[in-house]
């Protein structure tokens, strides 16, 4: 299996991702897009600490400089590119929420435009593949800290009066949020419980995915445990966020996109907003009650920020809790979405909970994964079933079929050998019983 994916470079460490592969990628990466100078980041998994001077070499063998900015949050490393012009581009070494044994590579122009599978990797790889050996050893690099910039920039948008005094739970899951959030919590006026902020990328405690609700647990205990107003808690590299609340109920990522698009709305009545396939129907009526306009986009980062340059949309929000901002040239900053959560906690006045019943209308399934030996029979096997009754039907990504009261989307994983199952309903009971229908289907 290739380690070039749809959004970046991905693979198990020393055995798909080595070395002279990253060396081989990074003379690439500069040859393609013409860089005379990148930034460089990455995160804190131990195989990074090898990989990052290989991948410097290979940069500065195509002729291009190295700006290093050290060991950085995914959202920290975009803002290092898009915010200084001498940056032409920049490349991040990281896995994202992956396990400890896998590593990567993430890509960026300096105007914020993403490099995936349909905008210069599938270049990228075929030059690697036909690229000989890599001799240079040249590795000498320029470092810039970037933090104080960044934290700047975010308070720019959200005030520090703007937050209210309120206790909050942050659990970075021994991920670069450890490194970012002390900084960006220095200027509010909030009680911070520190959880996991240790650098340590062979994450001790649980996996750093906030998505996946066994590694909420810890932080929903804390939360419950020291009264907090919000548990918030990131992934690896820092660029997801999910959230709890007050009663240590965790909150999804469409929900979390309807309350940000709401508060957004508030300031920037009209404006675009953006959401995966994937989530509930009360993200694009919310939108629409509060004034704006909304489309759905196919799942993935580097397909979105797409869509919402062509669209000039003022944010966007994943069920796999990424938010991507106009504002930050449409990348995705969890900490701009983080103080906008308090913003909009502390300006309503309820308990979280509450504020999140205005939004949570429909049962949805969660995201349900399935391993199958033919992912495409299972599709075909799906249309077949379904298309003729459904009211509406999109193959945009995977399949999604509407039938007003219900709705499923499956589509194959960009990344593993997986199908993925989602589906809401009007109530728990048909929801329940429609899940158990359409995998039924899906084990056939």
């Amino acid at each position: 299996m290739s380690i070039f994916h749809a959004y970046d470079v991905r693979g198990l460490y020393p055995h798909e991702v080595t070395p002279d592969i990253v060396m081989k990628i990074g003379k690439a990466f500069v040859e393609y897009t013409g860089a005379k100078t990148v930034a460089v980041g990455r995160d804190m998994r131990p195989s990074g600490e090898i990989l990052f001077p290989m991948l410097c070499v290979g940069i500065m063998s195509a002729g291009a400089k190295v700006v290093d900015v050290g060991l950085v949050s995914t959202p920290l490393f975009y803002f290092s590119v898009i915010n200084y012009d001498e940056h032409d581009a920049g490349i991040m070494v990281t896995a994202s929420h992956n396990p400890a044994e896998y590593n990567g590579l993430k890509f960026l122009h300096g105007d914020g435009s993403p490099i995936g599978g349909d905008s210069g990797l599938p270049e990228i790889e075929k030059m690697v593949n036909e690229m000989r050996p890599i001799t240079s050893t040249i590795s000498e690099t320029t470092k810039k800290d970037v933090m104080d910039d960044y934290i700047s920039k975010l308070y720019s948008f959200v005030l520090p009066s703007d937050v209210s005094p309120m206790r909050v739970v942050v659990d970075a899951g021994n991920g670069m949020a450890g490194h970012v959030a002390p900084e960006v919590f220095r200027r509010l006026r909030v009680a911070m419980t520190p959880m996991y902020f240790d650098l340590d990328g062979t994450f001790p405690n649980h996996e750093a995915n906030p998505i996946k609700p066994e590694n909420m647990k810890d932080l929903q205990r804390e939360v419950l445990e020291q009264q907090a107003d919000v548990g918030i808690a990131y992934d690896g590299d820092g660029d997801r966020v999910g959230f709890v609340d007050e009663k240590g109920g965790l909150i999804s990522g469409d929900i979390t996109t309807a309350l940000l698009a709401r508060e957004l709305l508030k300031d920037k009545p009209g404006a675009r907003i953006l959401y995966d396939l994937r989530s509930s129907k009360s993200v694009g009526e919310v939108v629409n009650e509060y004034g704006g306009t909304s489309a759905v986009t196919r799942v993935g980062h580097a397909f979105i920020k797409q869509q919402m340059r062509k669209e000039s949309a003022l944010f966007a929000g994943e069920v796999s809790g990424h938010y991507y901002f106009q504002d930050f040239k449409y990348l995705d900053i969890s900490d701009y979405a983080m103080l906008l959560m308090l913003r909009m906690i502390s300006r309503d006045g309820r308990p979280l909970s509450e504020i999140v019943k205005d939004v949570l209308r429909y049962a949805h399934s969660g995201e349900i994964n399935f391993d199958v030996d033919d992912k495409q029979a299972v599709i075909d096997r799906l249309i077949s079933t379904y298309k003729d009754t459904a009211k509406k039907f999109s193959d945009m990504d995977g399949v999604l079929f509407d039938f007003g009261d219900w709705w499923f989307n499956v589509r194959p994983s960009n990344t593993e050998p997986k199908l993925r199952l989602n589906l809401e309903a009007k109530d728990e009971a048909m929801m329940e019983e429609k899940k158990k229908e359409v995998v039924a289907i899906i084990k056939q």
